[in-house]
């Protein structure tokens, strides 16, 4: 996907209309909840979403009503109920890694974007199995070696419609930092090429603005290359300012031919203290939209899903499980 483009434009009317309508319909689902059929599309209307190749058509990002926040939604009430709500409708990734073998998460993936290409909306997944993932911490683990081209072109198969990916969390950013990573450059290579071959849109995670130089970031990025990834992915999971993080992404990006990104926004309202694991006083940030104005900035995006934790740390649960109290923090502290 390295052939020149021309950024589209959408009129500012037709902006302001979406995100008024947007917010509309998030307060009144928080307070008078959904019907029978359930929730199956809430967020931004894309405003000429950019790329380098042909950008998605118009739509909302996918509400999955699968998820724990969802669930814990629909059982709270009073004050929880309206916090919550935050969380539970609005537009998040589907994480899918080695959790599940390869069969089980391509039937994952099956499900869940034929869900948001029949609602007529834009999913995103997060593919998370890299070979030696997150160098043993919190999320250790990942597919062997020997599997990960299968494990990618299983669930790469089970691609319905045109989702959103982010590739592999911390994979590039921590490239070379332990053992056991084999040929990630490699492996990176043939995930994005595989997956774009499925219909997907692909972002290369490249860690945050408080890891790597831009310079270095470029570099990695550039390992990767961009013959089939349309650009790259920041802050996934992480907590810094989108301010921060645009500009560091507009550094990147004019090292690397102006290649568009997204950007996680899920808890960076308050942005960062330091902590990287279940810090505490953070917010969830803005809400997911695209994005098509003079930056190469795609779109904002919730990666992490905000209440699930990042591992047994500053007395949170194991990494993933959900952790209402943190929740109901992120949402209390919320601008919006």
């Amino acid at each position: 996907m390295s052939r020149a483009r021309r950024r589209t434009r959408t009129a500012a009317l037709a902006a302001a209309l979406a995100l008024v309508a947007t917010a509309t319909l998030t307060t009144q689902s928080a307070t008078a909840g959904v019907t029978s059929l359930g929730v199956t599309s809430l967020g931004v209307t894309s405003l000429g979403v950019t790329s380098l190749e042909a950008a998605p058509a118009a739509s909302d990002l996918y509400v999955d009503t699968n998820t724990q926040a969802y669930a814990a939604w629909a059982a709270a009430s009073g004050t929880d109920k309206d916090l919550l709500a935050k969380i539970a409708l609005t537009p998040q990734s589907y994480w899918v890694g080695n959790w599940a073998d390869a069969d089980h998460s391509r039937d994952e993936v099956v499900d869940y974007t034929g869900r948001a290409a029949d609602a007529g909306a834009t999913g995103v997944l997060t593919v998370y199995a890299i070979p030696g993932r997150d160098c043993g911490n919190h999320s250790g683990g990942g597919v062997p070696e020997s599997e990960y081209a299968r494990w990618v072109d299983t669930v790469a198969s089970g691609i319905e419609g045109n989702p959103v990916v982010v590739l592999e969390p911390d994979a590039l950013a921590q490239l070379g930092d332990c053992d056991g990573q084999g040929d990630r450059v490699g492996y990176l290579r043939y995930a994005a090429a595989s997956l774009t071959d499925a219909g997907a849109r692909v972002y290369v995670d490249a860690g945050h603005s408080g890891w790597l130089s831009p310079a270095e970031a470029a570099r990695r990025l550039q390992l990767i290359g961009f013959s089939d990834a349309v650009g790259f992915a920041l802050n996934t999971s992480n907590y810094q300012t989108t301010a921060a993080t645009q500009a560091y992404a507009e550094q990147v990006s004019s090292q690397v031919g102006g290649r568009p990104y997204v950007i996680d926004t899920s808890r960076n309202g308050n942005g960062s203290n330091g902590e990287w694991c279940n810090p505490r006083g953070r917010a969830l940030g803005e809400q997911p939209r695209f994005v098509d104005d003079a930056t190469s900035l795609d779109a904002l995006l919730w990666v992490k899903l905000p209440g699930e934790s990042d591992g047994a740390c500053n007395g949170g649960p194991a990494a993933g499980a959900w952790w209402q109290e943190i929740a109901l923090e992120l949402a209390a502290n919320a601008s919006w």
